[in-house]
């Protein structure tokens, strides 16, 4: 089912880029292959995005976002530099400690100790149900997105701001069951090969198939009606 949804999602939206299927799972899958060595989060949907179909597990991820904001990792076993967020300042990601706190606070997380394993794949290449479809797209293509969300429901999606997109692409669509849209943030941005003009949307996977019957009636009306 997901495999011929993502066909049709790229077809209608024109979509450059695979859009990426994730999955947590509360065991390893033993059909697919684990990824070979560490890399970010925001690498693995770009792997993904590339054609790749792997799982990850803590053991795989390098970056303290991507192992806090996906439920892989308890931040109580982080060194204090890192929970106090001490080392985005010299960074340049924010001027002092309480500006990094504050800014965490609008982060939401999945819960640890729940799932073991996280999975990516093209989505229409996935043989799995997935939780969110991650994509990146032009500004056309995402608004063109939120207006198909909002057709038949009125309701809105939600804007990210700065924060990492292992939070705002992953965590926050999964824990809150809303379209989320933004820029990404400067580590995913220099760690993926996105183009200056390329924005973000996640989709939870329960809303894709009336999006994409959304799009495909609006279509047909005039505001979307390709002449």
């Amino acid at each position: 089912m997901y495999q011929e949804l993502g066909k049709k999602l790229k077809k209608i939206l024109d979509l450059d880029r695979e859009p990426v299927a994730i999955k947590w799972s509360v065991r390893e899958p033993r059909d697919i292959e684990k990824e070979d060595g560490k890399s970010r989060f925001c690498a693995k949907l770009e792997k993904a995005m590339n054609g790749e179909i792997f799982y990850s597990t803590a053991e795989e991820e390098e970056c303290m976002g991507g192992l806090k904001y996906t439920g892989m990792k308890d931040t109580e076993e982080f060194p204090k530099n890192m929970r106090s967020g001490a080392f985005l300042v010299p960074a340049g990601v924010y001027k002092s400690i309480p500006a990094v706190q504050r800014s965490w606070q609008s982060n939401m997380r999945v819960e640890t100790g729940i799932f073991n394993s996280i999975i990516f794949a093209p989505l229409s290449k996935a043989k799995f149900e997935p939780n969110v479809i991650f994509l990146l797209c032009n500004a056309q293509q995402a608004m063109t997105i939120l207006h198909a969300n909002a057709y038949d429901s009125g309701s809105h999606g939600l804007g990210a701001d700065s924060g990492p997109i292992c939070s705002s692409m992953a965590a926050i669509p999964y824990l809150t069951g809303k379209v989320t849209y933004g820029f990404g943030d400067i580590g995913s941005r220099r760690h993926m090969n996105i183009k200056p003009e390329e924005v973000m949307v996640s989709i939870p996977a329960n809303d894709l198939e009336r999006i994409l019957a959304n799009l495909e009636e609006m279509k047909t009306k005039n505001f979307f009606r390709e002449d």
